[in-house]
């Protein structure tokens, strides 16, 4: 029976050996990845990314990476295209196929049809010197030494490898185009995720009579029963004790224990001389991702939104963003 650390040396052996084979790429990158890139960014219509077997599997994933990041892609199966779904193909398209060996025979089946079209063909292969290698418009390096499997047969190192190569140039694409968070959300609208992407502070905030408010004047000793009141552990402070007021300032749990250790006598101290001035604040609009990161930053548990006219709207506390699921 084999030992257990046969299986932990097995398992350190094929990382190790994957690692270092994705390490040789960043030296391999020069203008051949360029050219992609620009083919890539040039094409009018969607890139179609094909490979058979295992090399089929990584399409498959380079194709979801490129169309969730700002480039529409969808995989072909090339065995499937020379029986119709060639049809899907059209003339303001890109293809991109994977192929180890450069020589698999669906591939090479379909190179006289992306010819015919007049389409851009980029390849990545691990033999420059391969009939597809040579076909393309643009060709990238995804050679191995070796497998990390000890037969040097199972695709492993060289899937990797080319996997890697794949994101690379999603990312890069990804960076040329300015592609954002908010973008990234449109094609990421379900779970936690979508929620995480999609879900504004206006959505989740405190707003009307659910936010506490209390006066400069106000003794801290009334202010600490507006704070428990509505539970937020925290008040806005204004000159007059309205919400319609510009917020000159916060109390938190923070400040009341900055008073209690400065010996502040809570029946005669006004709020406005223990309270923060200059409270963090975030726009109206904003994602909820981006109060969380805020919040974090700051250590604070509650955050004021402002409009457009630097008035207050609401205010987003942790407690919120964790119960819509954002933290």
């Amino acid at each position: 029976m084999t030992d257990k650390s046969d299986f932990l040396h097995s398992a350190r052996r094929t990382v190790r050996m994957e690692a270092e084979s994705v390490s040789i790429l960043e030296d391999r990158l020069d203008e051949s990845f360029v050219d992609c890139c620009k083919l890539l960014m040039k094409t009018k219509g969607r890139v179609i990314v094909t490979g058979m077997g295992k090399s089929g599997h990584i399409a498959n994933k380079m194709a979801a990476t490129f169309a969730s990041t700002g480039t529409p892609a969808f995989y072909v199966h090339p065995g499937e295209a020379s029986h119709g779904d060639m049809g899907m193909i059209t003339d303001k398209d890109c293809v991109v196929a994977l192929s180890n060996s450069g020589s698999t025979p669906e591939l090479l089946t379909l190179l006289p049809l992306i010819k015919r079209l007049g389409i851009p063909l980029i390849a990545l292969t691990g033999n420059e010197h391969s009939t597809l290698a040579k076909a393309a418009d643009a060709h990238l390096d995804s050679g191995v030494e070796t497998e990390a499997c000890p037969l040097d047969l199972a695709p492993t190192s060289s899937t990797t490898c080319t996997l890697v190569l794949g994101d690379a140039l999603a990312i890069a694409l990804l960076e040329a185009r300015g592609f954002t968070a908010e973008d990234f959300a449109f094609s990421h609208p379900g779970g936690a995720l979508g929620r995480k992407l999609l879900l504004k502070v206006d959505d989740v905030m405190r707003t009307g009579s659910a936010i506490p408010c209390v006066a400069r004047q106000t003794p801290l000793g009334d202010a600490l029963l507006e704070v428990t009141r509505q539970g937020l552990g925290m008040t806005t402070i204004t000159e007059s004790g309205t919400k319609a007021d510009t917020v000159i300032g916060v109390f938190t749990d923070g400040d009341l224990r900055r008073a209690l250790d400065d010996q502040v006598d809570i029946r005669t101290t006004q709020i406005g001389a223990v309270m923060t001035k200059s409270p963090s604040h975030i726009k109206s609009g904003t994602l909820a991702a981006e109060a969380l990161r805020l919040m974090q930053e700051n250590r604070i548990s509650a955050l004021l939104v402002l409009n457009e006219e630097q008035k207050l709207s609401g205010v987003v506390t942790l407690l919120g963003l964790l119960e819509a699921g954002i933290a």
